[in-house]
């Protein structure tokens, strides 16, 4: 088994989380939790990926001949794409609201928030 992927995953995190608190930003935050989120992906796919495989489809071969992909975690990895781009959108827009009311996305400039 390779752990190129797996490292790949581990470094697109962590680079996405060193972001995250470094970011003085809201607009930068949402992006470096994309890319944190983003690992979520290659991982996924690393998990699911078998050399030499192809589709799942039974029609043209016996089961077991061949070392087929599994299609549960392709079905996961789109999903999280999905929901990925949703939460994504979903705290631009609390962003865009924050900017409008506050007139900063600077989170140390937000005192009113603040309990």
């Amino acid at each position: 088994m390779h752990v190129l992927p797996y490292l790949t995953a581990a470094y697109i995190f962590l680079t996405g989380c060193y972001g995250l608190a470094t970011s003085r930003n809201l607009i930068h935050a949402v992006g470096c939790l994309a890319v944190c989120q983003s690992a979520t992906y290659v991982l996924l796919l690393a998990v699911g990926y078998r050399d030499g495989g192809t589709a799942p489809v039974f029609s043209d071969m016996k089961p077991g001949s061949r070392p087929v992909v599994d299609p549960v975690v392709q079905a996961l990895t789109l999903t999280d794409i999905v929901v990925g781009a949703t939460v994504t959108a979903l705290l631009l827009a609390l962003v865009l609201q924050i900017a409008k009311r506050h007139g900063t996305i600077d989170p140390d400039e937000l005192r009113e928030l603040r309990g």
